[in-house]
């Protein structure tokens, strides 16, 4: 959400180049007196500089460029030591600093210099601590669940492109539903046709009988699988063999991270049972609880956006276009905010356009009283 920084005439002027070890800061006084420091990324760092800010005798307002997650601890501790802490865009310093210096070349003092410019032009906006503001743990599930989510899709990749492609290339029919655990159990039991081959029909289909789950037509179903395991063209390979062990290593793992990503569903929905807004989210075409989540823990509170249009600017679904002169080209998409709400609204898209009964599907004859109505969730709609 842009804001613009409304500089008090006394207000003592604090630039932070965030980095892994040493953090260069920059402090400017009203008079136009400046100071340049470096300080080491630890507590008795933080310490020495809020220390030393709470000395002056005028109001504090620094300004930090996210980077990866460095600016978190002294961005919290700041904030909470009763200094305002603004963030500024790492674009927009990409492109000061260009037109400041000529020059794409740049350091850390250099950096802390652009900051500076950027929070004395009005163009940073505040930050606002997810652990203050009594969201984070809502956005560290979201990003576990994201994490997971990632890892067992590769994993999924691995087994169906490289495992099953050698030993069992018919059992890839069998990978339909992406939380099938009879599919990883299966496997463990009989990762090659030469595990299943090596019984009878009968002795099969009776070993195989509880690992398969609930079925209809179960007998069918795994004397199928046998006749597969008959023909098979996959690799001869022997059945306690090293490379089986390191395809049943893999079934472990995706199994584990299904494991894990059910378990943060639950987390989530558990965490969010009584919240408003993840209720009122859900009743949105294609939006379920993970959807709500990652958009509850990606925005915030949605209450301290006072007009919809700042929120679609934090998501960067705002409308922009190039004009010079008379030529001016055609509006689309911005793309500077939020990438992870973008994420999020374009899963939701897509699983209500694969929805009937809403508008969003393809020859949809649904009205706008067919889907469900989108609740204020704060301030204007």
């Amino acid at each position: 959400m842009a804001a613009s920084t409304q500089l008090m005439p006394d207000t003592v002027c604090v630039a932070i180049d965030i980095a892994k070890r040493y953090h260069d800061v920059l402090v400017r006084w009203p008079d136009g007196r400046e100071k340049v420091l470096k300080m080491p990324n630890t507590r008795a760092g933080h310490d020495d500089l809020i220390q030393f800010l709470q000395q002056q005798d005028a109001p504090v307002l620094a300004v930090l460029e996210p980077t990866a997650d460095f600016h978190r601890p002294i961005a919290y501790r700041l904030a909470q030591a009763g200094i305002s802490v603004h963030l500024a865009s790492s674009l927009a310093g990409a492109r000061v600093r260009e037109a400041l210096y000529t020059s794409w070349d740049k350091h850390d003092r250099k950096d802390a210099r652009v900051l500076m410019y950027l929070l004395t032009q009005g163009m940073t906006h505040p930050f606002h601590d997810p652990l203050h503001e009594g969201y984070f743990d809502l956005q560290e599930i979201s990003n576990t669940y994201q994490q997971v989510a990632r890892a067992r899709t590769r994993c999924q990749h691995s087994l169906v492109n490289h495992y099953l492609a050698l030993y069992f290339p018919e059992m890839e029919r069998y990978l339909s539903a992406s939380r099938a655990h009879w599919f990883c159990h299966f496997l463990l039991a009989f990762p090659t046709p030469a595990n299943i081959t090596a019984l009878t029909r009968e002795a099969f289909v009776e070993a195989a009988w509880e690992s398969v789950g609930r079925k209809v037509a179960k007998q069918q179903f795994l004397e199928g699988i046998y006749e597969a395991a008959q023909t098979s063209m996959g690799l001869p390979v022997v059945p306690d063999s090293p490379a089986v062990h390191t395809f049943r290593l893999q079934v472990k793992q995706y199994l584990s991270l299904t494991e894990q990503r059910q378990a943060l569903e639950a987390m989530a929905t558990t965490c969010m049972r009584d919240n408003k807004d993840f209720a009122r989210l859900q009743t949105l075409p294609g939006v379920g609880p993970i959807i709500a989540l990652m958009i509850l823990a990606e925005s915030g509170d949605l209450r301290r956006f006072s007009h919809h249009r700042q929120y679609l600017k934090f998501c960067g679904f705002n409308l922009a276009a190039s004009q010079s002169g008379n030529t001016c080209s055609r509006y689309r998409l911005a793309k500077r905010g939020n990438a992870r709400l973008r994420y999020a609204y374009w899963l939701a898209a897509t699983v209500a356009s694969g929805c009937e009964k809403t508008a969003f599907a393809p020859n949809s004859t649904a009205t706008s009283g067919q889907i469900p109505p989108m609740e204020t969730l704060g301030g204007k709609r």
